[in-house]
C-alpha cells in the first residue's frame, strides 16, 4: 500500500460562563483570537485532551459536556472536534501558547476570530447540531 497523506486530530473548547461569554486565547504565535485547544495525543482520550489543552493554554479547568461539531481544514488536513464546555474552576491568564486568554462576548467573538474559528463557537450555543464544516483555516469553504 502506498504512503498515504494522514490527517490530524484535534480538540476545540467552547467555554461558556454564566454570563453566556465565551473563553478565548490571543495565539502567541499569529496574533488571531481563537477557543482554546490543540492535537490530541496518540494515548488520550478526547475529553481528556480538551480538559488539558484549556488548562494549559487558559488556566481554567473544565468538564466536557457534548461534541458539537466537526470542521476539517483542508489545507492542512486537521480535523478538530468541538466540545461544549462547562467550567470547574480557575481563572484566564496567559501561557506559552497565548499572550492573552479572555472571557469575549459573542459580539466580540464575531468581530476578533476568523470565522473558521467563530464559527466553531456559534455552532455550540446552537442545538440542532452537531455540524460538520470543511475550511482554509481562515473561512468556511
Amino acid at each position: 500500500m502506498p504512503d498515504l497523506p494522514r490527517h490530524s486530530v484535534s480538540v476545540t473548547a467552547a467555554v461558556f460562563d454564566e454570563d453566556g461569554r465565551v473563553l478565548a486565547i490571543k495565539r502567541r504565535d499569529d496574533g488571531r483570537w481563537v477557543p482554546p485547544g490543540g492535537v490530541v495525543e496518540l494515548d488520550e482520550a478526547l475529553e481528556d485532551a480538551v480538559v488539558r489543552e484549556v488548562l494549559e493554554e487558559t488556566g481554567v479547568l473544565v468538564k466536557p459536556k457534548i461534541l458539537t461539531g466537526v470542521y476539517k481544514n483542508m489545507v492542512l488536513g486537521v480535523v478538530s472536534l468541538v466540545f461544549r464546555c462547562r467550567v470547574i474552576g480557575g481563572d484566564p491568564g496567559p501561557s506559552d501558547e497565548a499572550v492573552e486568554s479572555a472571557w469575549l462576548t459573542i459580539g466580540e467573538v464575531r468581530d476578533r476570530m476568523p470565522e473558521a474559528r467563530g464559527i466553531r463557537v456559534l455552532d455550540a450555543l446552537r442545538t440542532d447540531g452537531p455540524f460538520v464544516r470543511v475550511h482554509d483555516g481562515t473561512s468556511l469553504i
